[in-house]
């Protein structure tokens, strides 16, 4: 293979390994919280450590990318992240389960913010570079949707270590390619880390997800909850002034100004924070509720994993044709909002064929948005500034992520989710899907508006505007 092929191979390595590793926890949850003696707030740390620490750092990585080189930090991101996985896997307690978490989550941060700036300077030409990120989108996508199934296998099939120990020869295996086959490159004028960003960033996200977390179990007007929120607010209120005042910001905020680029991210999260979060709720629903095995639990996701796959390599080839990416986009926020109502038809006595159709139309919106939100967050980046967009676009997915399972976890009775009442459970789960397909909606609604859909075709054919070109920061 040539250095392009290397490089899309790799970079879809460590991107599926990651996807994995969210989605594979989710199905081994229920053994987990068997066997380390956790409740449902320890089993939603595991999710939310890695998630929160992959959207508070992913910024900072891709800084330090464009400074130290792609590929370099490219193989510390997989030498973390590997480590930290063996750590997991030894975890003899929740608290160092949810610790090695976390630091795979800065593993996972890296990994993610270098891997879009590795795409682009591998395939400088449009073309070419719209074949690539097609195969990224679909990686992503399916390697989340694939994940319960891989997870349910090794659960049942072993145990819940191995969701972790899988991690390793693919991490070794990577590790090999980026050090010969991956070319390196660098942000010739890169920008300065912003240290103090980075401080409130992840300080208002941590409170906020705490918060939210602990809400039902403090109640929501306790003076912990409270100020942890409103604590939330002032830190995150004071990232966005900081990001506003400092010569360097991690985040440039004159970014926002331009449509297409406030939509990308405005889908990122919605699509996050609802589908993808929700997948830890639906899991201990089959198992916990339906009785399912967790490979049972998994093979009910492989419908779903299908028609993302086939969607996704559509997607591509529709976008070739010139419809916009904007228009797929919140078409898919659409069909993942209608796919998260129809799911609400699964009760505590139905079989698990009743969320299938819900499934098949949710995945059918997330095999059409993957591939086009892609497109949308780097058209009009310069290749120097790329780590920046992708680093983004990387947060607003973990952050969707990380606070839609607390958000939506608020809606759940803790006492129900593991061997409580299984009618409270349900009733729970239904107001999260609801509350989901409710910000899948808006985010289709405020998606469709940013990018202009009646507008004429923009500058690359991707329905953003010539003048909402990125300009070099």
């Amino acid at each position: 293979m040539n250095t392009q092929r290397w490089t899309l191979a790799v970079v879809s390595i460590a991107t599926a390994m990651l996807m994995l590793d969210i989605a594979v926890v989710n199905t081994a949850l229920p053994r987990i919280g068997e066997d380390l003696d956790a409740g449902l707030s320890g089993l939603q740390w595991v999710v939310d450590a890695y998630t929160l620490a992959l959207a508070s750092a992913v910024l900072t990585a891709g800084a330090l990318a464009d400074r130290l080189g792609r590929r370099r930090v490219f193989a510390v991101g997989l030498v973390v992240f590997t480590v930290s996985s063996l750590v997991a896997a030894m975890a003899g307690s929740i608290e160092m389960l949810n610790t090695a978490r976390a630091v795979q989550g800065v593993g996972g941060a890296i990994l993610f913010a270098v891997s879009l700036a590795l795409l682009a300077h591998a395939f400088p030409g449009q073309r070419e570079r719209a074949g690539a990120l097609a195969v990224y989108g679909a990686t992503i996508g399916a390697s989340f949707a694939v994940g319960p199934l891989v997870g349910g296998l090794l659960t049942s099939g072993i145990d819940w270590q191995w969701v972790f120990l899988i991690n390793i020869p693919i991490g070794i295996y990577a590790l090999w390619v980026t050090l010969t086959k991956v070319e390196e490159s660098r942000d010739p004028s890169p920008r300065r880390i912003d240290w103090l960003g980075q401080v409130t960033l992840t300080a208002g996200l941590g409170l906020l997800v705490l918060g939210l977390l602990r809400g039902n179990e403090d109640g929501w007007t306790s003076t912990p909850i409270v100020a942890e929120l409103g604590g939330a607010v002032a830190l995150l209120a004071a990232f966005v002034l900081i990001e506003s005042r400092v010569r360097e910001p991690m985040l440039p905020l004159r970014l926002f100004r331009r449509p297409s680029f406030t939509g990308a991210q405005i889908a990122a999260f919605s699509i996050s924070a609802s589908m993808f979060a929700v997948y830890i709720y639906l899991t201990l629903y089959l198992q916990g509720v339906l009785g399912l095995s967790a490979i049972e639990a998994g093979l009910t996701m492989l419908p779903g994993t299908v028609v993302n796959f086939a969607v996704a390599g559509a997607t591509a080839q529709i976008m070739e044709r010139g419809v916009r990416p904007g228009a797929l986009v919140s078409a898919g926020l659409a069909l993942t909002a209608a796919g998260m109502v129809l799911m609400t038809l699964a009760g505590v006595e139905s079989s698990w064929v009743t969320m299938l159709p819900g499934m098949l139309v949710g995945m059918t919106g997330v095999g059409l948005f993957n591939p086009a939100v892609i497109a949308i967050a780097l058209d009009g980046i310069p290749e120097s500034q790329s780590g920046l967009a992708a680093g983004v676009n990387d947060t607003a997915r973990q952050a969707g992520i990380a606070v839609g399972v607390a958000g939506l976890g608020a809606l759940i009775p803790a006492g129900s989710a593991l061997g409580g009442s299984p009618t409270e459970y349900v009733n729970g789960l239904h107001d999260a899907l609801l509350a989901g397909a409710g910000l899948a909606a808006v985010g289709a609604v405020a998606t469709a508006l940013l990018f202009g859909l009646g507008r004429s075709r923009g500058l690359s054919g991707s329905g953003v505007r010539p003048e909402l070109a990125v300009e070099s920061t």
